[in-house]
């Protein structure tokens, strides 16, 4: 079976390793990176060149492409290849609105009862009514670009004085471009956050094991947000309960609205939880797989990895059966120095053949140049762990064992990776 995964980044890559576990399969990835070169073809083609894309998977006769970004899902490219005739997972351009768009997600969640924050929406153009909500307004508040900010469109504001100060860079300087000339304000919630990936072929679903991200760039999450500095999976925030709530009032209710509307999502619907006192409530849908939490939760699956994604494409996961293999697993971002801002690139990347057992590595941002990997991006590698007796604590210190052996000039990491996990266990004792 021929399969092409779009995309070049960490979640490509370990979605690539994953594929690649069914024997016979034949990997390609447009335009990977060189870690993803190591175990596949690369194509150099852009992730967004849909038409480049098409023409591809006709000529080598693909059987299913997998499309791991969010750009090219806005940019309509399951329904280009649908309309050819090609198979692909994802979903089309109307169903990715529940990301590419913050205000059309939280106006679908209002109307089909799906918990989340109250919120309310301005455009560029009513300025002055924002400035006049913002006067009494209760703080904290959380400031959303409405459009696609690749992780890092959102601002929580602890007074108006703050507000005042991010509205500037919204509006005047433009800091997010088009995505953030509409802004969703949101009231702050509190609680734990939880990813969960809802695998679905837009009438039935298969639930991934629950993850959690990391977006501050600083230990104690500290620092400004990023595209995310690492993840653990499982959970164990996420109860039972929890999980049942999150199917029946989050994906079942997504699953039946957007078939109502007419536009059935397909795919991987991201779910970004805050597990408050009333229960979960959505923070933010994605349409696609997360990065960095898809290099942790697909370390756990036994089962055909690219099975469950065939199965969505055929709208036939009812015939899947997802088993798992007891382990967990915590993937640390090794990224540039200055990112998420200004950060350079071109440094040779050093121990990458330093192998230890338990610990795989996945390329986020990464170039061969001249027989050298070099860095291509802000966060550069996922250093994972993965203990298979279930235990975070030892997943955490496979990962920072492996992270410690890996060197370039600039490279940081957050060293607190899992730690939520961990002493929530410690603090459960033995008999839990």
């Amino acid at each position: 079976m021929k399969v092409l995964v779009v995309g070049s980044g960490g979640r490509e890559h370990a979605l690539v390793d994953a594929i690649l576990r069914d024997k016979g399969t034949q990997v390609y990835c447009a335009p990977g990176n060189a870690g993803i070169s190591r175990q596949a073809e690369c194509v150099n083609i852009k992730s967004d060149d849909i038409s480049s894309l098409l023409r591809f998977a006709k000529s080598e006769g693909i059987d299913l492409t997998v499309v791991g970004p969010e750009q090219p899902l806005a940019a309509g490219i399951v329904d280009v290849f649908e309309s050819r005739g090609r198979k692909i997972f994802g979903p089309r351009k109307l169903a990715a609105r529940l990301e590419t768009s913050k205000a059309f997600a939280k106006e679908f969640m209002k109307r089909w009862k799906i918990p989340t924050s109250d919120f309310m929406t301005f455009t560029i153009k009513q300025t002055d009514e924002l400035r006049r909500y913002l006067e009494d307004a209760k703080y904290p508040l959380v400031l959303k670009a409405d459009g696609l900010a690749a992780g890092k469109g959102v601002s929580i504001v602890g007074s108006r004085s703050e507000a005042e100060a991010e509205l500037e860079k919204f509006f005047v300087k433009k800091v997010f471009g088009e995505s953030g000339e509409r802004i969703v304000v949101e009231e702050f919630m509190t609680g734990t956050e939880a990813s969960v990936f809802a695998i679905t072929d837009g009438e039935d679903y298969v639930v991934l094991p629950p993850a959690q991200d990391h977006k501050r760039v600083g230990d104690n999450d500290l620092g400004k947000n990023t595209g995310g500095m690492g993840a653990f999976a499982p959970t164990p925030f996420v109860s039972p309960g929890d999980m049942e709530k999150v199917k029946s009032q989050v994906i079942e209710r997504v699953i039946e609205g957007t078939r109502a509307e007419g536009y059935a999502f397909r795919g991987c619907l991201y779910c970004g939880l805050m597990l408050t006192e009333e229960g979960p409530k959505v923070v933010e849908f994605n349409a696609r797989f997360g990065d960095p939490e898809t290099q942790a939760v697909l370390q756990l699956i036994d089962s055909s990895v690219l099975g469950l994604l065939q199965t969505a494409a055929d709208r036939k996961i009812g015939s899947y059966k997802l088993t798992l293999n007891g382990a967990a697993a915590v993937c640390v971002i090794a990224a540039s120095q200055g990112y998420p801002d200004h950060y350079e690139k071109g440094k040779e990347i050093i121990g990458l053949d330093d192998n230890l057992p338990g610990t795989k590595i996945f390329h986020s941002g990464s170039v061969i140049k001249e027989g050298k990997t070099l860095t291509d991006g802000g966060r550069v590698l996922g250093i994972t762990g993965v203990d298979k007796g279930g235990e975070i604590k030892r997943a955490s210190e496979l990962a920072y064992s492996r992270a410690q052996k890996l060197h370039f000039d600039g490279m940081f990491f957050r060293h607190d990776i899992g730690n939520k996990a961990i002493n929530f266990e410690l603090k459960k004792g033995p008999n839990r």
